[in-house]
């Protein structure tokens, strides 16, 4: 089966529910039909996540969180700023050459709501994730979390607190 008539053939959107929260489905075409169901992996932007590995945390003493300068974004953005493209390769380049894992931490600023943050800090995360796969990381090698409004770079009630906040943040895994 070629790529395009798989895309005829596959679907996959999101679902907006009550209080911020979205599931994933996909729909399958069945006997001519579209079918939609709830999907059962969990995806980016069509690239599976991998499984978390157990005892693997963002502030585990085996991750080192420094290695890497923060990745900013615009106010209410997931989108990587084209600015920040030079630390994106800086990261994907260290991929590419070591076998080792990441894990990328999404934070926004205080403004909006806890449970809409963390939803932006988890898109903030994916779009720097698809990033690195776009410039050849392997996807299993990386995955991602969301602090939303928690642990702020700069406490202030600033632009210049909250520009510091709006950011990802690369853990290297050392095995």
């Amino acid at each position: 089966m070629t790529s395009a008539s798989f895309r005829r053939q596959f679907r996959a959107g999101w679902e907006r529910l009550a209080f911020g929260v979205t599931l994933q489905y996909i729909r399958l075409r069945k006997n001519g039909r579209w079918t939609r169901r709830r999907s059962t992996g969990d995806y980016v932007s069509g690239t599976p996540l991998p499984e978390r590995r157990e005892g693997t945390s963002f502030f585990a003493s085996n991750v080192e969180r420094n290695r890497f300068r923060p990745i900013y974004f615009d106010f209410d953005s997931q989108t990587v700023r084209a600015s920040e493209s030079g630390k994106i390769q800086e990261i994907a380049d260290f991929m590419k050459s070591s076998s080792s894992e990441i894990i990328i931490a999404g934070f926004t600023d205080e403004r909006g709501t806890a449970e809409y943050n963390r939803g932006l800090g988890d898109r903030r995360a994916g779009a720097v994730r698809e990033n690195l796969i776009a410039d050849g990381v392997e996807a299993s090698h990386i995955q991602t979390v969301s602090f939303g409004l928690e642990m702020p770079a700069d406490s202030g009630h600033n632009e210049s607190a909250w520009a510091k906040n709006r950011r990802a943040e690369i853990g290297v895994v050392n095995r």
